[in-house]
Parts: structure tokens; sequence; C-alpha cells
């Protein structure tokens, strides 16, 4: 009989764990945290930070503790595991859509204070449903399209005419609208990004007016990207944002002037295991652990900490292809390098915990626990 082979495991506080691995550095993340409660705090604006960027409970109490309202989820079962954590505000911001997805948001419903987005009428018409089973009213927000066209009803007339159909529904209460201006990514100046974000207020405003000019009540209006989070000076009108990327920060984030280097929380470490040829080497991250996204205004596939000459070109599976000049780049094998990623909000989801560091030491484990949710 074949020897049972245990599952590998590692030491609740390895402080030398093998490669490659994320870590977070907690000094700069609850800095970022504490800076934009601050500011929020100083505009009137609520924050509700979407939790997608870091699936765990650990910092999403760090959130809340710094004045968070809430908490916003982009899947249900993301909402399912922080409502068992026991945070009971939850913003779904997605459309849900299907018999079994309506039972599962009636389990929560029934549980805690959820709130949901609708932008069409089959979708009304099962959130109606699951408010007259639970016998009181779901709250919800309309979605208005930010300009991705990804979901969303248009500005104008369309939004009007949807709100006034939805309201006769019973078993729901509309709250108020929310908007995701995603094509604010695009701009990398501080003055294109100071006016795309006052366009989104802009366009916002128009709608909250004609919403309630119809008879529609709009408590809440809920917009903001963390560019437009960050800028909320200019986002007159808006009452919450969801920031999620400025826990974080990361390549794309660096590179549109919105945070520095050093504000990037998120890190990971690689080993270069190979150098097939002089200019040319290999790590052990591939896109498994750094994502295939781009960055949106750089080339390669993340920074390497103090090492510009250093650029990943390239991305297999479990492979990260280094290209250097020779003469102005010393590399051998073994050495470590750490890594910015150009997408933060991936990373937790590829692991099921981050280390946690502070003042460059290891001190512990962040249990990514909402990890593979994406249903």
């Amino acid at each position: 009989m074949k020897d049972h082979i245990a599952a590998p495991s590692l030491p609740k506080f390895d402080r030398n764990p093998p490669t490659p691995y994320a870590f977070i550095d907690l000094d700069a993340a609850e800095r970022n945290i504490a800076r934009m409660a601050e500011k929020l705090a100083q505009h009137g604006i609520r924050h509700r930070p979407h939790i997608k960027t870091h699936k765990s409970l650990e910092i999403a109490r760090k959130q809340l503790a710094a004045g968070a309202v809430g908490i916003t989820v982009a899947k249900l079962s993301e909402a399912q595991v922080f409502a068992a954590g026991g945070i009971d505000d939850i913003l779904v911001a997605l459309a849900i859509v299907g018999d079994r997805n309506l039972e599962r948001l009636e389990h929560l419903h029934r549980r805690i204070r959820v709130t949901v987005t609708v932008d069409s009428w089959e979708a009304a018409l099962g959130l109606s449903a699951v408010g007259e089973r639970t016998g009181k009213p779901l709250r919800v927000l309309i979605e208005l399209d930010g300009g991705l066209h990804r979901g969303g009803r248009q500005p104008g007339e369309d939004i009007v005419a949807f709100a006034r159909r939805i309201q006769e529904l019973p078993g729901i209460e509309i709250v108020g609208i929310m908007a995701y201006f995603g094509l604010v990514y695009r701009n990398h100046t501080a003055d294109a990004l100071e006016a795309a974000v006052r366009e989104e207020a802009e366009i916002i405003r128009g709608v909250v007016s004609d919403l309630r000019d119809a008879g529609i009540s709009v408590e809440i209006v809920s917009s903001g990207s963390t560019p437009t989070s960050k800028l909320c000076e200019h986002a007159e009108g808006i009452t919450e944002v969801r920031a999620g990327n400025y826990l974080y920060n990361d390549v794309s984030a660096v590179s549109m002037g919105l945070a520095e280097p050093e504000d990037c929380a998120l890190r990971v470490i690689a080993t270069v295991i190979s150098m097939p040829l002089p200019g040319m080497a290999t790590i052990d991250a591939g896109t498994k652990t750094l994502t295939s996204d781009r960055s949106h205004h750089t080339d390669g596939f993340g920074m390497i900490v103090g090492q510009p000459d250093l650029m990943i070109a390239s991305l297999n599976e479990e492979h990260g292809m280094l290209r250097y000049d020779p003469a102005q780049v010393s590399l051998s094998i073994g050495d470590r390098i750490e890594i910015i990623p150009n997408h933060s909000c991936v990373i937790p989801n590829l692991n099921d915990h981050v280390y946690a560091v502070r003042s460059g030491e290891i001190v512990g484990q962040i249990k990514t626990d909402a990890r593979g949710c994406n249903y």
C-alpha cells in the first residue's frame, strides 16, 4: 500500500514563506483607509467600500471602524460570507436575476439590511416578489449607465420612465440611484481627471433632478470609483461612494497620479528561477499570481520595486518573463523581487490568505474569506 501523502501546510506565521506570495503592508493600508475616511467626512459623503478588492472580514472591519456606513459586494455569495461574519448593511451592486438567486437574496433580506440595484423590468418583478414574500419592502437603487454600457438605464426619459413603472410594484422601495463611471480610468492627468469627475457629477445631478421632478424619491446618490472618491471635492451631489481600489492602490493608480508607490499596500514577492539568455530572466509568478490585467497607462505586468530598468514583459500561468539591459542590470538566479501589481483587486482572490507585514516583517496572515465567491 502506498503511503498517504499529506497536503502541504504552512506555519501560521511563516516569516520566510516560499515564493510567490502576496503580502499587505498594514501601515500603508491603514493609512489609505484613514485618509479616505477623513476626506469623505470633510465633504459630507458617506463611504460604502467595495470589498471585491480584499474579500476579507478583517479588512472590512477596519473600514467600518474608520466610519464606513456598510459595504458593497459584487455577488450574492460575497454578501452571504460577510453577513455570516456579522456585517449587516450590504449593497449588492449587480443585477439579480433568476429564481435561485432570488431565493438567496430573500434569505439575506430576512436577516440583514440589504440594498440591491435594478435596471430591468424582469429583474424588478423578481425583487418585488421577494419584498412581498418577506413582508418588508426591498430597498433598490436604480442603476444609471455611467458610460461603460455594461448595465444601467440611460439619462433622461429612459431612467425616468423606468422609475415610474417600477414605482408601482409592491414589495420594493426605490431609495435612490447607483452609477459607475468607469471611463474615468482612461484619464491620467490631474486636469483630465478633475474634468471627468465634474462631468460625472453633473450628469448625476441632472438625473436626480429629473427623477425628483417626476415624484421619485432619491435619498441615496451612489457613485464613485476610487478616482472619483479621491477627488470627491469635485463630486457635488453624490451622497455615497463605493471606492475599493484605494485600499491597496496599484500600478494603474500610480500611473494616473492617484497614488505614489509607497501608497501601494499590496505587493507580490517572486524569485528569479531561470536566465535563458542575456537580458532575459524568468520569475516564478505568472497569471495565477499577478493576473494578466494590463495597466491603463503603462507597459508590462507590474512594477518591480527599486528596479525601474526591469520589465515584466509577459506572463504564462506560472512564469513571468523579465526583460532588461544586462549592461545596466545585475541579476542572479535566486534573487527575490518585489512587485506592485497592475491591478490589486484581483490578487486576493487568487490566494487563500495574504501575509500581513509591518516594518518589513511578516507578522501574520489575513484570510481571504470570500475567495472564489464569484457567483
